[in-house]
């Protein structure tokens, strides 16, 4: 058998980390297993539907790095296929034409909660003469549930669940405007896309009896279910807005790789042994539905930082800079692109997200003359006499490398009577990146060249003495 899994999401929003994680699952066991897996938009609801969110679903796709198979399917395309299994069924007896007014469902809710019982519908046109319908009632298609005993489904995740058939309606598969309801719409195209695994949230456990029915009724092979725990917060409660960010292009934003959200979503939920780091290519060799645990999963955010830590230390410096390009104020050209490269490695080391990478690395591409941040200004008024003596000093230089600018630094520091090396490396910060945070400024220096470095602290030394000018007129 050739497996064949799908992601079929309801565009009415964002793609949420559930989301995220089914489209995972769904797409790492088919991979594990030779298989396709295919993407469906869930989009009958045309009240709620929007484009945005199709392009938003599709976009979340592509930034996992989660390919599909074929072309992405709209369920609302297909509405007339799946209003002909509707008549079908009516046809074979398994399906019938319900004539209630809402009046009349109404108050058969109405009565039924008074009684203390289930709000079903009452099956009253059942088995009832369409001859007896009256004509100013179009009527929808409802399905005939099987009446005594139960039904068990064989869970890959959840184990033997089994539903009493009390439990189970007549539900509508067919509306009276002939459009078809989300419960056949979804068997229909699983059965015709061959759909061989269901993976899911658990709260679709009860649709998936209901969906059954239908399967059955049409004599379909029932797909394998595999229904998932939900995410839920540190606080144990279902994972939602106010435990932080819950939409997947809301982590990229802030800075995460792919491939750690996918290592993260993976065992969010499922596990091999201790594993924590693991690999697309480690994820499609393992996974497979055992792995799948029983219990809901709580999002730790301090785990998802570290794991991004641990990928973009392993990531490619190119495709790193990239990544990050969006991230930073200016714009990355040639130049500023080269020192990255030289310096990615050490960024690297220090960088938790994008974001930070960028912000450390962003001295790189800056041009003179540039902005100080608060402490950097603070820096730079209190370091008036060690600015000149550096830029004397290493424009003397000739070999200009990391330690060569740390052995002068040194020297100035002894000379100047300033003691410790910070005294005069934080000021040289300051100068040449406009910030109190770098990584090595020596190695830095170099990275820059004297010619860049000293232009740098000159543009400090104009900067601080235009303060002095406009401070003295005042």
């Amino acid at each position: 058998m050739s497996i064949v899994t799908r992601f079929p999401p309801s565009p009415t929003g964002f793609m949420h980390i559930g989301n995220a994680r089914t489209a995972l699952f769904n797409w790492l066991f088919a991979k594990a297993n030779g298989g396709k897996f295919v993407v469906r938009i869930e989009d009958t609801d045309r009240k709620r539907h929007s484009e945005e969110a199709v392009e938003a679903i599709i976009r979340g796709l592509e930034w996992l790095e989660l390919d599909w198979d074929g072309e992405i399917t709209s369920q609302y395309s297909r509405l007339e296929r799946h209003a002909e299994v509707a008549h079908q069924l009516v046809k074979d007896g398994n399906a019938y034409y319900c004539y209630c007014s809402p009046e009349e469902l109404d108050e058969m809710r109405t009565k039924a909660k008074t009684e203390g019982k289930a709000t079903f519908y009452d099956r009253r046109w059942r088995d009832k003469d369409p001859s007896d319908a009256p004509k100013d009632i179009k009527p929808v298609v409802r399905i005939k549930a099987p009446l005594d005993g139960a039904s068990t489904i064989k869970d890959n995740v959840q184990g033997k669940v089994t539903v009493n058939h009390d439990q189970l309606d007549d539900f509508i598969i067919l509306r009276s405007d002939g459009s078809p309801t989300y419960m056949l719409s979804v068997v229909v195209d699983d059965h015709d896309m061959e759909i061989t695994h269901i993976i899911r949230g658990d709260d679709h456990l009860n649709n998936a009896f209901r969906q059954k029915i239908i399967f059955d009724a049409m004599e379909w092979n029932v797909p394998e279910f595999a229904h998932c725990p939900l995410i839920h917060g540190p606080d144990g409660a279902k994972f939602s807005k106010r435990h932080g960010a819950t939409s997947v292009e809301e982590y990229r934003d802030m800075g995460y790789l792919p491939e750690a959200m996918r290592n993260y979503l993976l065992r969010l939920g499922w596990g091999h042994g201790d594993d924590e780091i693991i690999s697309t290519e480690q994820a499609i060799e393992w996974f497979n539905l055992e792995g799948i645990g029983k219990a809901a999963a709580k999002f730790d955010f301090a785990k998802l930082k570290s794991l991004n830590a641990h990928y973009i230390q392993q990531a490619d410096n190119a495709r790193l800079i990239e990544l990050a390009k969006p991230f930073f104020d200016a714009e990355i050209n040639g130049v500023a692109q080269e020192r990255l490269m030289q310096g990615a490695d050490e960024l690297k080391e220090r960088a938790k997200t994008l974001i930070q990478f960028a912000e450390e690395g962003a001295f790189y591409a800056k041009e003179i003359p540039f902005e100080y941040d608060e402490k950097a200004q603070k820096m730079l008024e209190d370091a008036a006499d060690v600015l000149p003596a550096l830029k004397t000093a290493l424009e003397g230089l000739n070999d200009f490398t990391a330690d060569s600018i740390q052995e002068t630094c040194k020297k100035i520091a002894d000379d100047l009577k300033e003691g410790k090396l910070g005294k005069v490396a934080m000021p040289l910060r300051a100068a040449v990146t406009g910030t109190t945070v770098s990584p090595s400024i020596f190695h830095a220096c170099a990275i820059l060249g004297k010619d860049e470095m000293c232009a740098r602290i000159q543009a400090a030394l104009n900067h601080m003495a235009k303060d002095h000018t406009i401070a003295a007129s005042n």
